[in-house]
């Protein structure tokens, strides 16, 4: 089993690392959105009072994002070249190779939401504290994007309409998770709304503790660190239902 781990990680990595040039220009566009974005809603000027708060939502939707797309597109690529079903000609159980895929997936989103979230952090002079009650919120936060960038491999296993899902779901997540505006100037209902999405309640028990100071205990008796955790563990098995379900159709399938 650690073989096919082990094997699935490094030709994942080999993949990813063979074409530099596209996650070069990621970067550049990512970066050069955000900034963008954050220099029209604020009227001509970078506002240092919504920058922090706004950056540390958009590198959430960075590792989403982009690890869903590392992900997602590696999988309908081998559906289509026929190599999916090779890695399915092994003892090691089938969630084994989808495994490796996702540690691939997070490793290439974390690095670029880390780079992506360094370039602004140092041309904008943003200055973002660090507590080491944030620790929790965001391990929990990378698992809730893990589960969801899951989710959406189940899904691609058999709908061919995977791509324009993927789209939607993460345009939805970058207009209404933080990366505009912090979650407290929204409306009630549309705040609502955004917590629904993945990365949302994250972002917002990150940020309650950097800016807020606000301690793992109170976030927990305040409600939205219980609130992040029921919304992980749903996603985590709402993606291994509908993984077993589909992968079983996707082998029956004659193509």
């Amino acid at each position: 089993m650690l073989d096919v781990l082990g094997a699935e990680i490094g030709k994942g990595l080999r993949v990813q690392l063979a074409h530099p040039i596209g996650h070069v220009i990621t970067l550049l566009i990512s970066t050069m959105m955000y900034l963008g974005l954050q220099f029209v809603l604020g009227q001509g000027e970078l506002r240092q009072d919504v920058l922090p708060q706004t950056l540390v939502a958009i590198g959430g939707y960075w590792f989403l994002q982009y690890a869903g797309l590392v992900m997602v597109a590696d999988l309908i690529e081998e559906k289509r070249a026929g190599t999916f079903a090779q890695a399915q000609m092994t003892t090691a159980p089938p969630w084994l190779p989808m495994l490796g895929r996702l540690i691939t997936a997070s490793v290439f989103g974390l690095a670029v939401a880390a780079v992506a979230s360094l370039v602004p952090l140092l041309t904008a002079g943003i200055t973002i504290p660090l507590r080491w009650a944030a620790l929790l919120p965001a391990m929990l936060l990378g698992i809730n994007v893990l589960a969801f960038t899951f989710l959406l491999a189940s899904l691609a296993l058999v709908s061919p309409m995977i791509g324009a899902l993927q789209s939607l779901f993460t345009s939805l997540v970058l207009l209404l998770n933080g990366s505009f505006l912090p979650l407290a100037l929204y409306p009630d209902w549309l705040a609502a709304l955004a917590r629904v999405l993945p990365t949302t309640l994250g972002i917002e028990a990150i940020t309650q503790t950097l800016f807020e100071g606000r301690t793992v205990a109170e976030i927990w008796t305040g409600g939205t660190l219980p609130w992040l955790v029921a919304h992980t563990l749903a996603l985590t098995a709402a993606g291994g239902l509908l993984f077993v379900r589909n992968h079983r159709r996707a082998l029956q399938e004659s193509s």
